[in-house]
C-alpha cells in the first residue's frame, strides 16, 4: 500500500469520525464555547495560583501535596479541554480529543485527592483514593489507546466515580468542614446535571452549555478544596 493510500485513508477515518462526533457547530456557538473556555482558562489559573499560595502559607505539608495533584488535573482539564474545543477539525483535532476525555479522569481522581488525605486514619478511604486512581489510569489507557469505541462506557465511568465518595459518607461527615462538604455535593450535581446537555447534540450552544456546567462544578470544588485549606 502506497503512502498517499494511507494518507488518504488516515484523511478518510478523520472526517468519518468528525461526522459522527458532530463536530459541525455554527460560528454562534464556536465563539460561545471560545468565551466560556477563555473565562474558565483565565479563571482557573488565577484562582488556582491563590490556591497553592494559602495552601503553602496556612496549610500543611500533606495538604500541600494533595492541593498540588488537584490543581495539576485542574489546569490540566481546562488548557486540553479549551485546546481540543477551540482547535479546526483535522487529524490533530482527534488526537486532542483523546487527551481531553483523558484529563476528565485525572481531574476527578485529583479532586477526590486532597479531601481523602484529610482521612488519615482510614484505610478504607486511602483504599478507595487508590481505587479511584486505577479506574482513572484504566480509562486514560483506554482513551488513549482506543479512542471513540467507549464513550457511552466512559461517561457511566465518570459519573460512578464522581459519585463513589459516597461509600464514605460517615467519615466525610466528620472531617471535612460543612462548606466544604456542601460545595462536593453541589459540584457533583452540577456535573451529572450537566451530561444531561453533553447527550443532547441536537440542541444549539449544547457544547457551550455543556462546558458552563462543567466550569460551575469546577468552581464548586474548588471552593471546597479553598475551605478545606483554611479551616
Amino acid at each position: 500500500m502506497t503512502v498517499f493510500r494511507l494518507k488518504q485513508l488516515a484523511s478518510t477515518s478523520v472526517h468519518a469520525a468528525a461526522d459522527a462526533i458532530g463536530w459541525d457547530y455554527d460560528r454562534a456557538e464556536l465563539i460561545a464555547d471560545g468565551v466560556v473556555h477563555a473565562i474558565g482558562l483565565l479563571l482557573g489559573i488565577v484562582a488556582a495560583t491563590v490556591l497553592v499560595v494559602l495552601t503553602v502559607l496556612y496549610a500543611s505539608a500533606v495538604d500541600i501535596v494533595g492541593v498540588s495533584i488537584y490543581v495539576a488535573g485542574l489546569l490540566s482539564m481546562l488548557v486540553l479541554s479549551a485546546t481540543y474545543n477551540l482547535w479546526p477539525v483535522s487529524p490533530a483535532k482527534w488526537i486532542l480529543r483523546r487527551f481531553d476525555h483523558s484529563a476528565i479522569y485525572l481531574l476527578i481522581a485529583a479532586t477526590y485527592t486532597p479531601f481523602i488525605l484529610e482521612l488519615k486514619d482510614s484505610i478504607f478511604a486511602l483504599a478507595l483514593l487508590v481505587g479511584v486512581w486505577c479506574v482513572a489510569i484504566l480509562g486514560i489507557v483506554l482513551k488513549l489507546g482506543w479512542p471513540g469505541r467507549f464513550d457511552r462506557l466512559a461517561v457511566g465511568i465518570y459519573l460512578a466515580m464522581g459519585w463513589s465518595g459516597l461509600m464514605l459518607y460517615d467519615a466525610v461527615v466528620k472531617a471535612l468542614p460543612t462548606m466544604a462538604l456542601w460545595f462536593v455535593v453541589a459540584g457533583g450535581a452540577l456535573y451529572s446535571f450537566g451530561v444531561i446537555f453533553h447527550a443532547w447534540r441536537r440542541l444549539r450552544f449544547q457544547n457551550a452549555i455543556w462546558h458552563g456546567f462543567v466550569l460551575a462544578g469546577a468552581a464548586c470544588h474548588y471552593t471546597a478544596v479553598l475551605d478545606l485549606v483554611l479551616s
